[in-house]
């Protein structure tokens, strides 16, 4: 069974989406809202009934995973390239590393902006949504002017109070992504987790972030042990409660290597275990470094139950 793309990706992602498509519409750099431009439904990304595949971008030195593989911009397009032809739906471009294990370095605006200046153009011309990673406001809204249609906040509206308002003008999909300073292994985490996305949701609503334009991310590695993340996965459908998609990034996790000793270069098929399962539970999108092999999975997947 051969799925194919999403339709109407312009009527998911924005206008600056639509510009890409050919869909005429005029700049807007000030992020005020656009007369006649209909709110956009993140549940029209759905629409196929099958789950969607992000590819990761990090142009950074220091990614737990692939950190300074893509620094330099010729080669991160070209991986922007290669992950848009492996199947990609969405491709998330990121210039400060999250680090979900300690040791990341903060980077200022200006040096995230550097970095990404060469390539977010690029990857935008690809045709693909693109999503920007980031915890700053400041750069969230500089990449939206330059094409990005989608923001992923690992700090999930609650490190920058300019975010929530930022989104909510913008009219743009986020993800909200759990996290915390520190694991702490004695607490219930899924609890953790539906305290957590409660609290983004309120100040979402508070900022006017249509619900619609909302997918949660219970953050798997983030301020958890490695035995709390393979709990997030397996009880998935709790934060179904919510009514919004679910995207999961296990991909390469460092979960992965307290089963089957591993580094992260060698955990593809931990990553496609866990992103299989996760879909099984409920993940309507799943955040990964190794596009070809996920979509494969997932294709074969799909069609082995479709036999049912």
């Amino acid at each position: 069974m051969i799925v194919g793309r999403l339709p109407a990706l312009d009527s998911i992602f924005g206008t600056a989406q639509a510009t890409r498509m050919g869909i005429a519409a005029p700049s807007n750099p000030s992020g005020d809202n656009l007369s006649g431009v209909a709110p956009r439904r993140l549940s029209a990304l759905m629409a196929q009934g099958r789950p969607t595949v992000m590819g990761i971008l990090n142009v950074t030195p220091d990614s737990f995973s692939d950190g300074g593989q893509f620094l330099d911009p010729q080669v991160a397009i070209a991986h922007a390239h290669e992950m848009a032809a492996e199947g990609a739906d969405i491709l998330d471009i990121g210039a400060e590393s999250t680090r979900p294990y300690g040791g990341m370095q903060p980077v200022s605006a200006a040096d995230e902006k550097a970095r990404l200046a060469p390539v977010l153009p690029a990857v935008v011309a690809l045709g693909l949504p693109a999503s920007i990673d980031t915890i700053k406001a400041e750069i969230a809204a500089w990449a939206l002017d330059h094409g990005a249609a989608i923001v992923n906040d690992v700090w999930g509206l609650q490190r920058d109070p300019a975010m929530a308002p930022l989104v909510a003008k913008r009219g743009v999909p986020v993800v909200i992504m759990h996290n915390r300073e520190e694991a702490a292994p004695a607490i219930d985490i899924v609890a953790d987790v539906i305290d957590f996305f409660r609290r983004s949701l309120a100040i979402a609503e508070q900022a006017g972030i249509a619900r619609a334009q909302i997918v949660l991310d219970p953050g798997i590695g983030f301020g958890k042990t490695q035995e709390q993340s393979i709990i997030c996965i397996a009880q998935l459908a709790e934060f179904k409660r919510f009514g919004l998609p679910l995207l999961v990034g296990a991909s390469r996790k460092r979960f992965i290597n307290s089963v089957v000793p591993s580094g992260p270069s060698e955990r593809i098929g931990g990553s496609i275990a866990s992103h299989l399962l996760a879909v099984e539970n409920g993940a309507d999108i799943v955040r990964v470094h190794d596009v070809a092999e996920t979509v494969q999975a997932l294709r074969v997947a799909a069609a082995i139950k479709s036999t049912r």
